[in-house]
């Protein structure tokens, strides 16, 4: 099997100053179906050295915003282009279905034509009223700089589009290091920046490990904004390390996400159905993979039984297998680094008196589930509270916990008792309390009787320990500009401060 080279520096792909190389497994069978180059920190040096010269020395800060928001859109027409082999990748890569992977690249698309529109719409600056015909002032927005950005393992494709197009868009250069264990997607999109013409320089890629390569992104004196999504423990690292040099810096770090049910959203068949099926839909998505996901369910005690059982049933006939696999609904794990974690999350819950309702294990193989792949039941853990470590902590797997409450207020209160606040969910047929509750759940994003879906005209972050920063949306390409007063007094005089 051939070395790919997936370090990009400066216009031109090579393998790593070490020599270095990594297999790619695929978590369905754990069997390696690419070998790429292991970058390390002299890698990651060189990268921004040339992302460095771009900006300070290249066309493409200095590219007026029609020009750059053009190219943005050649990238959504090469992804369109490119749409059944770029999702077959992301299938094989991150263990998803093929069809998340295809709507994985038509959801980074509509990103990057999003952030096109953006640029050309906010691009004219702020004129402010100085009170005087001979005073010209104008708040201008101009690029960071040199930007570091690092993606997680579960949405590589996505994640790498929410930093690069509003980069892009705003006029930075920057360097990328995505998650080494899920990285070819990120490398095909730095591809297709270069096709659609992007200036050398402007777009590089390192491929490595966070210890290395992650750490000198954050930490090199050379690097004006720093952009992380991934756990809570490294992103604390990630910001103490940009604090020495006072870095601008985005952080998104996950979530213990809340799907609050109450029983009046259950009260018709159809009402009932939608719940349930979307509390599955909250939970398992991507094998629960997923930063906000659902994995909290809180319903209200009376409807708890049978919310419960039908939930367990469905969950129970989810199809597990290969993501290429026809009629496939949920892949594998993406590593068994994860599968073991997800183990060990179920039985601490037990040991902590849940009640296993469905999964809890490994499935057997079959023909489309190879005995090697890192495959898991999706899992549902009733009777839980609080204090359990499976309800406090964010497992990123299929696992779905239950809580009860018997009043809004203490809907409201199970749910914001999280030091994470990324997303949750509401449901419910009353209008009213619909609005109450959103407006007092602690959370970035709030669904009512919905969950997961987003919009990249919205912004997307979290409180607490979710992070700091938003991605999408107005505030997403703000954060990758400065805002720049220029005031022009038009009939300047001697001011006679002082008396001469």
């Amino acid at each position: 099997m051939s070395v790919q080279r997936t370090i990009h520096v400066g216009g031109e792909w090579r393998g790593a100053a070490s020599g270095a190389t990594r297999e790619i497994l695929d978590p369905a069978d754990a069997k390696p179906f690419a070998v790429i180059a292991e970058g390390g920190a002299e890698d990651a040096d060189a990268a921004i050295a040339a992302a460095r010269r771009a900006f300070d020395e290249g066309p493409w800060p200095r590219t007026p915003v029609a020009e750059r928001a053009a190219l943005l859109r050649r990238v959504a027409d090469l992804l369109v282009r490119d749409r059944e082999k770029i999702g077959l990748l992301e299938s094989r890569d991150a263990g998803k279905t093929v069809e998340e992977g295809r709507v994985d690249v038509d959801c980074v698309a509509d990103a990057f034509r999003y952030f096109a529109d953006l640029a050309i719409g906010e691009g004219a600056g702020r004129v402010v009223d100085a009170g005087s015909e001979e005073i010209h002032s104008v708040v201008v927005h101009e690029p960071v700089g040199v930007c570091s950005m690092i993606t997680p393992w579960n949405y590589p494709l996505l994640q790498a589009s929410w930093k690069i197009a509003p980069a892009l868009a705003a006029g930075n250069t920057f360097v990328i290091k995505p998650s080494e264990i899920t990285p070819l997607t990120t490398v095909v999109l730095v591809e297709l920046l270069v096709e659609a013409g992007l200036p050398a320089g402007v777009a590089n890629i390192v491929t490595g490990p966070g210890a290395s390569v992650g750490a000198r992104l954050a930490d090199h004196p050379d690097v004006d904004l720093i952009s992380f999504t991934g756990g809570l423990l490294s992103g604390t690292k990630v910001a103490l390390a940009a604090a020495a040099d006072v870095k601008k810096v985005a952080l998104e770090l996950g979530g213990k996400n809340p799907n609050v049910v109450f029983a009046d959203a259950c009260e018709t068949e159809d009402g009932f159905d939608t719940a349930v099926d979307q509390a599955l839909n909250a939970a398992f998505i991507h094998s629960g993979q997923v930063c906000s996901a659902g994995s909290r369910l809180i319903i209200e005690e009376s409807v708890r039984e049978r919310f419960v059982a039908e939930l367990a049933r469905r969950a129970g006939k989810i199809r597990l297998g290969r993501g290429t696999e026809d009629g496939v609904e949920c892949g594998p794990l993406v590593s068994e680094q994860q599968r073991d974690k997800t183990e060990s999350y179920v039985a601490s819950a037990l040991a902590e008196g849940a009640v296993l309702r469905s999964g809890g294990k490994r499935p057997e193989p079959s023909a489309v589930r190879p005995a090697d792949g890192y495959f898991y039941e999706p899992t549902v853990l009733d009777q839980c509270h609080r204090e359990m470590r499976v309800v406090r902590e964010e497992t990123f797997g299929p696992i779905l916990t239950v809580e009860t409450f018997r009043t809004e207020d203490e809907a409201v209160a199970l749910a914001n008792d999280t030091e994470y606040g990324l997303a949750g969910g509401v449901w419910t047929a009353d209008a009213g309390r619909a609005r109450r509750v959103a407006g007092r759940l602690r959370h970035g994003t709030v669904w009512i009787n919905d969950f997961h879906p987003y919009l990249p005209q919205a912004e997307w972050g979290g409180f607490g320990k979710s992070g700091v920063g938003r991605e999408l949306g107005p505030a997403g390409l703000a954060e990758y500009r400065e805002a720049k007063h220029v005031y022009q007094n038009l009939a300047p005089k001697p001011v006679r401060w002082f008396a001469g």
